[in-house]
């Protein structure tokens, strides 16, 4: 254990963490998402929610300011039901660390998909509320 980094965090991520560039994004999936179909690198925090690892990870890395959606959800996809409560959840975590956060950009299901192809990893989680899946871009550490 480190002092000062969140107990969620395991080994494996933080290294993955240290080594993405600004830019680069981060998938935390839900439960039920297809990680190892959607990306080559799948990080595996399995058990754990999002809101807890997003308390973990973003006192460690910046959110690229240079962007205007450096914080994504997959939409609900039309006539299925939304549960507001998850995305509240990320919302008061991110307003912790950066309350200046643009409001959470929605993608479509398969423009997700996509999204996720290209990002730098998959952290697939044990989130198990419907439209559960974030992506984080991470931003440059001013120094």
């Amino acid at each position: 254990m480190l002092k000062g980094i969140s107990k969620y965090l395991s080994p494996e991520l933080l290294f993955y963490l240290y080594k993405m560039g600004h830019g680069d994004e981060l998938v935390l999936a839900d439960a039920f998402y297809p990680g190892d179909t959607m990306n080559k690198l799948v990080i595996r925090a399995d058990g754990i929610g999002i809101a807890d690892l997003l308390d973990g990870i973003l006192p460690l890395i910046t959110l690229d300011s240079f962007v205007s959606k450096p914080v994504l959800m997959m939409a609900v996809v039309a006539g299925d039901t939304p549960d507001p409560a998850v995305e509240a959840s990320y919302r008061e975590v991110i307003d912790k660390y950066y309350p200046d956060t643009p409001p959470i950009a929605k993608l479509e299901r398969f423009e997700f998909y996509e999204r996720s192809r290209n990002a730098y990893a998959v952290l697939m989680t044990g989130e198990a509320r419907k439209y559960g899946n974030i992506i984080l871009k991470k931003g440059v550490i001013p120094v």
